[in-house]
């Protein structure tokens, strides 16, 4: 059974079902990466950063007959009796959990319960999920009546896909927070768009989204926050969305509600997200973002390399001042986290002293950096199969086998126009040089000298000491309890980063923040450096294993693995 549907709102919710009991199941993710941070984790006393956003918004598209248990196999074990209890399973994700989402289904199969897998991997590649009973493939909100009725009418296999781009997110109901285990996560998460107006080359999220940003309404996200606010949750709130601002009209008219109803509750919310760099043009916008509690922002600079920005079409971080536009940032009250890529095809070979010096003069503390991959059904990944330089290699990438499960050293899935070695070598020294702890804390310090976090009360209920909350003081005792144990060296680095905002202790808070990540990334920095240097020690043989493949054609990575695993 194969179904197109055209886009009109379910009525799952409103009509009658027979009862059925759904797993909801987040498949693990493959390996660790910069972006774990599980020692942060620990020290919040938490098991994982975020729960899965998007099951338990699947789950409040389900009838309410439906009687819905999410396990989170990034968090907890999935047992026989879930299993057992199961009448269907619905599972999926991104392509890093593509190998536990296949595990996940097996272990269903096994005990003969039937699955339905979606989400954005499922979505680029559902060739890879034949095997699963059902693909319920697009954006769930324009296909679940479909699968629902064909459950129902006893369809117990098919495929179920959604009208691309056309979804009316306002339609979208208030995601099952219920559902969550509190003590599993650092901070949750809600979604106001879906779509990023550009058209980065090596970016999914158009081709998934589409380029006309679709937003919920002041009234949805409201209601998103007063479910939360019920629930007794406070603290860091994260918009999901792939670019906060890719409608700026939308967000400049949602904003004032969101402030009126910050104020009106006492702030007990402070909100990160994700933006592309042109929000430091936009002066209201960030003052209205400021007011609303926005305390961090994602931004993906990728290269500081003019060529290489044109190349990939990411025309909006060109003809400006990156150093200067973070900056802007700061002093607006937010810290910007940001994202960087090695492995593209106009790099020279200055690329990591570029990058390097990027980082340093934007004074990012934390800084994701990665190795160029090409994602299915992109615009890169079309030129490269163009250009037959494209291997259709699993995401477990035996090449990457050296890295022992860390997600960053996945990545050059393709021909690359410079030898392997170069990049690695490059990719080498960036993280070796903008990890090392003095460099770390160097851009700290000079991150909060520029900060200018206005005065919040801290969101917590409960005592109070000298304006700070005691469940802020006990974390703080468990982050200086942790950095003795794990890193000692940083508690002279901390300190120093303190003084240097003694006159600014609304950046407090910051300092807290990239002392818990740097628990994650001093280890893992260093455990990456000897992972390439393996990789680097075996990049000639690698050139030579893609060269004797062929491209745009499925593969077997074991031999590849004989290269290059144990040598």
């Amino acid at each position: 059974m194969t179904v197109n549907a055209p886009v009109r709102r379910s009525l799952a919710n409103t009509e009658l079902h027979p009862s059925c009991n759904v797993l909801l199941i987040a498949p693990r993710f493959n390996g660790q990466s910069f972006w774990n941070f599980s020692a942060a984790c620990e020290v919040h006393g938490a098991k994982f950063p975020a729960p899965p956003l998007g099951l338990i918004t699947v789950a409040a598209l389900l009838p309410p007959s439906w009687e819905c248990r999410p396990v989170n196999r990034n968090t907890e074990e999935l047992t026989e009796a879930e299993l057992e209890w199961a009448d269907l399973v619905m599972t999926g994700g991104m392509m890093p959990q593509r190998p536990d989402t296949l595990t996940v289904i097996a272990l269903a199969q096994t005990r003969g319960k039937p699955v339905a897998v979606g989400g954005p991997d499922a979505t680029s590649s559902p060739e890879i999920y034949e095997l699963a009973d059902f693909r319920v493939l697009g954006e769930a909100e324009g296909i679940i009546g479909e699968f629902i009725a064909a459950w129902d009418a006893g369809a117990r296999k098919g495929t179920f896909t959604a009208e691309k781009f056309a979804i009316d997110i306002t339609k979208t109901p208030i995601p099952r927070f219920d559902l969550l285990k509190r003590d599993q996560y650092v901070y949750y998460g809600v979604q106001f768009a879906r779509g990023c107006p550009f058209t980065c080359e090596f970016c999914d999220i158009i081709e998934l989204y589409g380029r006309a940003p679709r937003v919920k309404t002041a009234e949805q996200i409201l209601a998103e926050l007063d479910t939360l606010y019920r629930t007794g949750y406070r603290g860091h709130l994260d918009f999901v969305d792939d670019n906060f601002i890719g409608n700026k009209k939308a967000v400049k008219a949602v904003l004032p509600h969101l402030i009126a109803w910050q104020k009106a509750h006492g702030y007990p919310f402070e909100f990160s997200t994700e933006a592309s760099i042109n929000l430091a043009d936009d002066d209201a916008l960030l003052a209205l973002m400021r007011e609303a509690n926005f305390f961090v922002v994602f931004v993906g600079i990728e290269s500081p390399d003019t060529d290489t920005l044109i190349l990939t079409q990411k025309k909006q971080n060109t003809r400006r001042s990156l150093a200067e536009s973070v900056h802007k940032i700061y002093a607006a009250g937010m810290y910007v986290l940001a994202g960087f890529i090695v492995g593209f095809d106009s790099e020279k070979a200055s690329v990591a002293d570029a990058m390097i010096d990027c980082i340093e003069a934007t004074s990012i503390p934390v800084c994701m950096i990665g190795l160029l991959y090409s994602l299915p059904n992109t615009q890169l990944n079309r030129r490269l199969e163009r250009e037959g330089r494209v291997f259709q290699l699993a995401h477990t990438d035996a090449l990457s086998a050296r890295g022992a499960g860390y997600r960053c050293t996945v990545g050059l899935n393709f021909r690359t126009l410079r030898p392997r070695r170069e990049i690695f070598a490059d990719y080498r020294k960036v993280v070796e040089r903008v990890y090392g702890i003095d460099a770390f804390y160097s851009r700290v310090r000079t991150m909060v000298s520029m900060l200018q976090r206005p005065p919040r009360r801290s969101p917590y209920p409960g005592p109070q000491l000298a304006g700070i909350a005691v469940r802020d003081l006990k974390l703080l005792g468990r982050l200086l309890w942790h950095i003795a144990r794990r890193e000692p060296q940083a508690l002279l680095h901390l300190a120093r980063a303190f003084y240097a905002a003694r006159r600014n202790p609304g950046a407090f808070g910051a300092i807290f923040m990239m002392a818990a990540m740097y628990l994650h990334l001093g280890p893992c920095s260093r455990y990456v450096i000897a992972m390439l240097d393996q990789r680097i020690d075996a990049a000639d043989e690698e050139d030579m294993a893609f060269l004797a493949l062929p491209a745009r054609a499925d593969v077997d990575a074991e031999p590849i693995l004989a290269l290059t695993d144990g040598s």
